[in-house]
């Protein structure tokens, strides 16, 4: 033990042995934070804290001339002469004076817009010079909430212990990163994660990596939700005015112009704040800029505040970023939310080229162990001070985790938890093994999410047990379940049960095994939900969801083959019975006729069945090609990164047989290809193109039809609009044959909408769309459409309308307008 602590106090003594350390004030002593501080000519930096705080590591003693460098503070050097460690250096830093004295104030042009020309007319230079690069990246996160609330809504806030105080406010996530980067413009990244640390939780690993974190200000557009017009931008003139505030001279003398960014039009995607450009070389100095939540349409947030410093090298003659600060304000419900990202750079080696095996599809690499370091690690390699706040959470929610990860406790809170009350027969019930990782739940009688009502079951009540257990190390997790249906009006009870079991984080490869007797929609992608289908039924008297009786049992295994590639297998050997309508009760009596039949194919006779009855066995293939695909490998898993480069191909081919009658059996193949790409600040646009070929498969039952995703009930739930008709009925053009289907939409983001006067108070976004569907037996049928996007008030905008006409061949067919009621979609 002795000999362990003895080491211990060695490694401490080295880890205070490499700093130069102290506080960076103002004239009022008091703290400036995020100061940017380094060595002169070296790309050895770090940044303070929100207190002023700051730690330089070093290797060797020796004399050095430090830079302290803040936005709106003059730039100071000061040159040390260091014997030994710790190096204790307090600086006190003037406010800038800007200068306008040679500046003439006129009606004409504004001195700044001359400055901004030469800053884009060598903007590529300027980029080009930090477009390759090695770095060391630190990256610190940090998330609070303010006056969370017991309940919402009358639910109950469940918030871990020691996440927040007696009035609702603390440090709900703080996390921190340390890792090495290779980057090349615009996005190839190779980053190797050396150390991670989530304040509470020692066994997690901080998402906080470089992905994403390059916000290249000489770019056209900088991605943020939305792509946010630069003030570098080509066009920028177009979305800003300039203005010259005033100018100073840093610590190499360079001339660094002052300007402030005032948007043309206040809702469009632009930036509000400050830009500082060299003089002579036109190079970035520094950003300090505002993004406005609505701006970037994120309503929940408020403000969110970019700063970024540059430091100059005069043997590389270049300006380099050494820190990224992101300050943001949110809030909903009455919760506010603040948080800081801070991201430093140091220790740049910069390339003219890379070898072209320099970059892969891993783009980021966790180290094993790296969420094991100890303090002394931490206290040696953390580039800037913990703050007094986060040195408490740390404290406190490490010792929490101690605790809550012990047998013992979790047992109690069982115990606590796991009480059953009578009242819970009705409303469901939890039992949890939280030291085991295992829960099993009972969904109650009284299962409002699970009821609906059909003309075929009149109400369909829904309940289930289930058991889940899953293994956070080893990816591992296995899902044991029965769901249990009654129809009223047909007074049968029907069951499910469901085993599945994922291997693994690193293919995720799964098997899973279903069977049982359920009702089925005739289209298995389900276009009209329960609810929806029970509204449209009880209050317009429009029973569109049309069923059958299936009993079968299903065997699938999937796995991603290698990186890019995922393939899906399953047998499925069925019993398929047509059903009739046992209910027509309604809400709302009218003259309207009475409900169609279940049959899709007669809906006016309720006498004729849509298929005889029958068996059937299937199999098939499904594959998923994701080109371009990345992926982060973390010790416990691997994590694909989407990438938007590339379309994604599906294929599948199914294989009908063993029918109780020859007829029904056939083959099937099918294509389909899905592309979204954002067109600069012009909005988002998306393509979704499928095909099919039915083989052998004239007397094929109605149920393995190809059927299309219609809609009849002039309500859509999803964002877009790629894989549904707004108009089209459901079952019309269903085919056995071959076909060839079209969704495309463009969603302007405000492109065109917030360039128009008044109705740019609004936020809408402009959102045009066109659908096509092409089969042998029917004339080709096509919709086009036209409506806004992002409607409501305030920070709740969860609605879309459009209008759509349809045409069928050469001639109209219908229109209307579709209501989005995407809130529908989470629910």
């Amino acid at each position: 033990m002795h000999k362990f602590l003895m080491a211990l106090f060695v490694l401490s003594g080295l880890a205070t042995q490499a700093q130069i350390k102290g506080k960076v004030t103002s004239d009022t002593a008091e703290g400036i934070p995020f100061v940017s501080i380094s060595i002169e000519n070296t790309y050895n930096n770090t940044t303070a804290n929100e207190q002023g705080n700051y730690e330089l590591n070093v290797k060797n003693t020796g004399k050095y001339i430090i830079v302290f460098q803040s936005i709106g503070f003059k730039t100071k050097k000061v040159p040390v002469t260091v014997n030994s460690f710790p190096y204790l250096l307090d600086v006190k830093l003037d406010d800038e004076n800007y200068e306008l004295n040679e500046v003439i104030i006129s009606n004409a042009e504004d001195p700044a817009y001359a400055v901004i020309r030469q800053a884009i007319a060598h903007k590529k230079e300027n980029s080009e010079k930090i477009g390759r690069f090695e770095a060391d990246f630190y990256s610190k996160g940090l998330f609070r909430v303010k006056d969370v609330p017991k309940k919402i809504m009358g639910v109950k806030v469940e918030i871990p212990d020691g996440m927040v105080d007696s009035t609702g406010s603390g440090i709900i996530y703080l996390s921190e990163t340390v890792s090495k980067i290779t980057f090349e413009q615009p996005d190839n990244i190779k980053e190797r994660i050396v150390a991670s640390k989530i304040s509470g939780n020692d066994r997690g690993f901080s998402y906080n990596t470089a992905l994403g974190t390059f916000y290249n200000f000489y770019n056209n557009y900088v991605e943020y939700n939305i792509n946010m017009i630069s003030p570098l931008a080509n066009n920028a003139f177009n979305y800003y005015k300039f203005k010259l505030e005033g100018t100073f001279f840093d610590e190499n003398n360079n001339q660094i112009n002052k300007i402030k960014l005032i948007p043309r039009r206040d809702k469009e995607p632009v930036f509000e704040g400050y830009i500082y450009i060299v003089d002579g070389s036109w190079a970035i100095y520094a950003i300090d800029v505002d993004i406005k939540g609505y701006r970037v349409q994120l309503p929940v947030m408020e403000n969110m505040n970019l700063k970024q410093n540059f430091s100059y090298n005069s043997e590389s003659r270049i300006w380099a970023k050494n820190s990224q600060i992101f300050d943001f304000k949110a809030g909903m419900f009455g919760i506010g939310f603040t948080g800081t990202f801070t991201h430093v750079y140091s220790n740049y080696i910069f390339h003219d080229r890379f070898d072209k095996k320099t970059f892969g599809k891993e783009v980021v690499f966790v180290e094993e162990g790296s969420n094991k370091k100890d303090t002394v690690y931490w206290n040696t390699m953390r580039p800037i001070p913990l703050t007094n706040e986060e040195n408490a959470d740390y404290i406190k929610k490490d010792s929490i985790q101690t605790l809550h990860t012990s047998k013992t406790y979790l047992d109690s809170v069982d115990k606590k938890n796991n009480r059953f009350k009578i009242l819970d027969v009705l409303t469901g019930y939890s039992y949890r093994n939280s030291f085991k990782k295992s829960s099993f739940t009972y969904d109650g009688l009284l299962n409002i999410i699970g009821l609906s009502y059909n003309t075929v079951q009149g109400w369909s009540l829904n309940t289930g047990l289930s058991y889940n257990k899953y293994d956070e190390e080893t990816g591992k997790s296995t899902y044991i379940g029965s769901k249990f249906n009654y129809g009223v009006a047909e007074d049968r009870l029907r069951v499910t049960g469901t085993i599945s079991h994922r291997f693994n984080r690193r293919n995720y490869a799964y098997i899973l095994l279903t069977g049982g007797s359920a009702v089925s929609q005739f289209n298995t992608a389900e276009p009209i939900t329960p609810f929806i289908n029970s509204v449209s039924t009880l209050f317009f008297k429009d029973n569109y969801m049309k069923l059958y009786d299936k009993t079968f049992i299903r065997a699938q295994y999937g796995q991603e083959v290698f990186t890019g590639l995922s393939m899906v297998g399953y047998a499925e050997y069925s019993r398929r019975k047509a059903l009739f309508n046992n209910a027509d009760w309604v809400f709302i009596k009218d003259d309207k006729d009475a409900y169609t039949s279940n049959n899709p194919l007669v809906p006016e006779s309720d006498a004729l069945p849509a298929f005889a009855t029958h068996n059937l066995a299937k199999g098939g293939i499904i594959g998923t090609i994701k080109f371009g695909q990345k992926y982060i490998t973390r010790p416990d898993g691997k994590m694909n990164v989407s990438s938007g480069s590339y379309p994604v191909l599906s294929f599948q081919y199914e294989k009908a047989f063993a029918g109780s009658e020859k007829n029904y059996e056939y083959d099937f193949i099918a294509a389909r290809a899905t592309y979204d790409v954002t067109l600069g600040n012009k909005g988002d646009f998306g393509i979704n193109l499928k095909g099919g070929k039915f083989f052998n498969a004239d007397g094929i039952s109605f149920v393995d039809y190809k059927h299309f995703n219609g809609n009849q009930t002039h309500v859509g739930t999803s964002n877009a609009y790629l894989n549904v008709f707004n108009l089209m009925p459901y079952y019309t053009n269903s085919t056995n044959d071959s076909y060839l289907e079209l969704h495309a939409e463009h969603n302007f983001k405000g492109y065109i909408m917030n360039k128009i006067p008044v109705l740019n108070l609004l936020q809408w976004n402009l959102v045009v769309g066109y659908h096509a569907l092409g089969t042998p037996n029917n004339k080709p049928y096509q919709e086009f459409s036209a409506g806004f996007d992002n409607v409501g008030f305030g920070k709740f905008r969860f609605f879309r309308v459009d209008y759509v006409r349809a045409y069928q061949g050469s001639g109209f067919a219908t229109h209307g307008v579709v209501f989005g009621l995407k809130f529908l979609n989470l629910l």
